[in-house]
């Protein structure tokens, strides 16, 4: 038991000794505040689909307020070898968006960049690649919805691919009212169903960098490449949930860079990930041609299919609403009108009447669901 207890006591000194003697760690890179021009986006050619270019700038590690910061006031623009030129008409946030394009297989394009200092950035000229129909969008539930993309090339010219999406979910209220407010007067939803809360619809873009290659096999051909999860319980899936999936080919170099490009960027974090690789794009400071500028210019025609899983689709699925509780209030009508709401707390609004002359009210945050982020406009694929 002695024996026992000196081992015990050595091992907490020692470990008293070990935690004092710890040092923080803060390499030089922490610090590091480049801020490298970030290019996101592809050429698309389409007559349905915009091309949009998303500019920012990288941050410092150390910055923990948003991922990026966008880069405002460029001038976008796309030529052709023949000499045309598309320009892009910026939108919030760094986004950069044309009109649909219908471009000249027989041309080369680059995309032409002059921020708001006077630099100009451009892209090597690429050729405008085509892909092949997508086959399908499915899905298997585990616990989490796993989703997958199926496609082929019978030309057996395509090779490489990449992939983003866009989700669309609907969710509701946790509470359905039949009385809104405005300008302090009730009224009836049912009278306007267009100012309805209790159904919402909400859309994000993909943020992975999904790319795929049949270039090992016999033939051309992509089977079951995971292209998203949606979290089991999610509100994604608590009344409808949509993906829509594009597709574009692209070429070896392209999936080269975005292949070093996800795992610098998505799978670092323990000692046996890989180590970041050098980033070799083909968009290029015109002033200063070694300046980093992360992104790869690409070209392609984009193929597109939309898919819809609804709740009685999956199963033990319960999502569970993390907001404030839904309290009631009752309170009597106003007896000069009963439409006439002056309920003090702006926390509180109309919910049902109940009797002659009651008024139930219950939170705001309870009954509208565009405070979730969402629209209560249904979407026209619906």
């Amino acid at each position: 038991m002695k024996k026992l207890l000196y081992i015990l006591l050595s091992i907490s000194f020692c470990m008293v000794i070990y935690i004092g003697c710890k040092k923080p760690y803060n390499p030089h890179a922490i610090q590091v505040n480049n801020k490298f021009l970030v290019i996101d986006g592809t050429l698309i050619n389409s007559t349905d689909s915009p091309s949009v270019f998303t500019l920012s700038r990288t941050i410092k590690l150390t910055d923990t307020t948003f991922s990026s910061a966008a880069e405002r006031g460029a001038t976008v623009s796309v030529d052709g070898s023949s000499g045309e030129s598309y320009p892009f008409i910026e939108q919030a946030g760094g986004v950069y968006k044309s009109n649909p394009l219908l471009l000249n297989p027989a041309n080369k394009y680059r995309l032409k960049i002059i921020i708001s200092s006077g630099d100009q950035f451009l892209s090597d000229f690429v050729e405008v690649q085509q892909a092949p129909p997508i086959d399908s969008i499915t899905w298997q539930q585990q616990n989490d919805v796993m989703l997958y993309i199926n496609t082929h090339d019978a030309s057996d010219n395509t090779k490489y691919y990449r992939w983003d999406f866009t989700e669309t979910w609907q969710y509701t209220a946790p509470l359905k009212s039949e009385l809104g407010v405005e300008n302090g007067l009730i009224y009836y939803v049912e009278d306007r169903p267009n100012d309805q809360k209790y159904n919402c619809w909400s859309t994000d873009n993909s943020a992975e960098i999904l790319v795929g290659s049949s270039i090992g096999l016999n033939q051309d051909v992509i089977n079951r490449a995971p292209i998203g999860i949606v979290p089991q319980n999610s509100i994604k899936i608590n009344v409808r949930y949509s993906i829509l999936v594009k597709q574009y080919a692209i070429t070896d170099k392209a999936y080269q860079y975005f292949q070093i490009l996800k795992k610098n960027t998505e799978n670092l974090g323990s000692i046996f990930d890989a180590q970041p690789t050098q980033l070799i794009g083909n968009i290029h400071s015109v002033k200063n041609p070694s300046e980093v500028v992360i992104g790869y210019f690409t070209a392609s025609s984009a193929q597109q299919k939309r898919i819809f899983i609804n709740r009685d689709e999956v199963t033990n699925w319960n999502y569970v609403y993390q907001g404030q509780s839904c309290d009631m209030i009752p309170i009597e009508q106003n007896p000069t009108n009963f439409l006439l709401y002056t309920y003090a707390d702006p926390d509180y609004t109309a919910y049902y009447f109940f009797g002659t002359t009651g008024l139930e009210l219950n939170r705001v945050s309870c009954l509208d669901c565009t405070l979730q982020g969402g629209t209560n406009q249904k979407p026209s694929y619906w």
